[in-house]
């Protein structure tokens, strides 16, 4: 009822500020952080919930294909936060077979004696059997016997929410050293002692994935390690994935390399990443030269004339109309 009535000016919440009961008075700022996890119609519907669009500013560790594609079309206003904060070090990512897992426990161990914690990450909680992917629940009890020494707990998805907490609230205060999980973790933790991720199967996970996962570890003052831990059979995308991954700790690095394998996704539909169903030839990842003077072209017409009612712009005004006589606009929505 504040809400509605003006009352209430900051509203702090998560995906439940979408539902319809919830209702503003007048919204003139929309702020949407971890950007990736909303689908196009879910921040639309914030779009939506004034009779003048809000102003909105998304934030993004690694923007998804069709947002990268928005800024290179230039219809995004980009900033840049790259640097580190204050005393902390870049994380080493390094890639590892299935067969160098004892090499590995070596190294784990003498975290371990360093007084660290460690995350270990599968991708799947249950067995599948259309795949070879790792069971949690299997590794987790194979780790309680390899690090006999430590506590080790265990977070997935399908856990009660107090249950999640409590595990979560353990490896915070350092009672457990290891962390078995899915990628639950994958945002909004923060464990400053945490200085190794192990991510089992890696090559399953997608770019943008494996750097928010990524994320949970560098995040005191000790220098942190991700391992890359993947099967010797390796897809040409995976194996692309995991060398990008090893190469560069730069989030729009990662997002150019994922629109360039993934495509852009439809910057006029809700399809975030993919081939474009109306772009047999452009390239958006390949032709950026091209996008930028074919925009400045768009600038200068629409300068000049705001709603092409001059007689050289008539066809550019007819095909606008027959683009967008039935379809919603998603291309408003970054």
């Amino acid at each position: 009822e504040q809400l509605r009535s003006g009352q209430l000016h900051i509203l702090i919440g998560t995906h439940a500020l979408i539902e319809d009961t919830v209702q503003f008075h007048n919204l003139g700022l929309v702020v949407i952080d971890e950007q990736h996890r909303f689908g196009v119609v879910q921040r639309s519907k914030l779009w939506s919930k004034n009779v003048t669009p809000p102003h909105v500013l998304v934030m993004t560790a690694t923007p998804i294909p069709r947002t990268l594609a928005m800024t290179l079309y230039g219809d995004l206003d980009v900033s840049v936060i790259d640097e580190l904060p204050p005393g902390r070090k870049p994380i080493q990512t390094i890639h590892r077979y299935e067969n160098q897992l004892a090499e590995l426990y070596r190294f784990m161990h003498e975290e371990l004696q360093r007084g660290r914690q460690i995350y270990i990450v599968y991708p799947l909680i249950e067995e599948s059997e259309k795949s070879d992917y790792k069971n949690l629940k299997d590794g987790f009890e194979h780790i309680c016997q390899a690090f006999p020494e430590v506590k080790v707990g265990m977070v997935h998805g399908k856990m009660k929410p107090a249950e999640k907490d409590e595990q979560m609230a353990m490896f915070s205060k350092g009672e457990t050293r290891i962390l078995v999980a899915t990628t639950v973790i994958e945002v909004g933790v923060d464990v400053p002692n945490a200085s190794m991720m192990l991510i089992q199967n890696a090559e399953r996970f997608g770019l943008s994935q494996l750097h928010q996962l990524r994320g949970r570890v560098g995040r005191g003052a000790e220098q942190s390690y991700c391992v890359l831990l993947s099967s010797f059979k390796l897809s040409e995308d995976g194996r692309k994935r995991l060398e990008i991954m090893t190469s560069t700790n730069d989030g729009f690095e990662i997002s150019e390399a994922d629109l360039k394998l993934r495509g852009p996704g439809d910057i006029e539909g809700v399809q975030q990443s993919g081939i474009p169903f109306d772009m047999k030839i452009a390239d958006l990842a390949r032709d950026g030269q091209l996008v930028e003077y074919t925009r400045n072209l768009a600038k200068q017409i629409l300068s000049d004339d705001p709603d092409l009612l001059k007689p050289e712009n008539a066809i550019l005004r007819r095909e606008l109309k027959k683009r967008y006589a039935h379809k919603i606009n998603w291309g408003v929505i970054s």
